[in-house]
């Protein structure tokens, strides 16, 4: 048996469903294919999970996409980093969120502003 090891450094990217400006809420099948089309691209990995945000006054859907410092094609912390900020970039655009967070071992990087979705973020 072979045992191969990295460093280990993970990111979670956490967005929410519901449209800012419109309140309609979408699904994860949007999410599935933005990683999807991202992980083509790029030749990456991730994984993805429904989860629910609840929050003062109210809740709704969302996902968790999930990269690790994978063994087999390790990568400096910088690149995971990079990749997770481009991904949570992509997805804040499709679900039309006024933030997004990135959640890595020393920091969170909140991702905020848009004012093609809302004047307000």
């Amino acid at each position: 048996m072979k045992t191969t090891l990295s460093k280990t450094f993970t990111a979670m990217i956490y967005v929410g469903f519901k449209e800012r400006k419109t309140d309609e809420i979408r699904d994860i099948k949007l999410a599935r294919k933005v990683c999807q089309t991202y992980c083509n691209d790029v030749g990456w990995c991730v994984t993805l999970t429904p989860t629910d945000f609840i929050y003062t006054n109210g809740s709704e859907p969302g996902c968790i996409v999930g990269l690790i410092n994978y063994p087999r094609f390790p990568v400096s912390d910088n690149v995971l980093s990079q990749h997770a900020i481009t991904l949570a970039n992509l997805l804040k655009k499709e679900y039309k969120q006024c933030r997004v967070s990135v959640v890595m071992p020393t920091e969170t990087v909140m991702l905020s502003g848009d004012p093609e979705v809302d004047e307000k973020c």
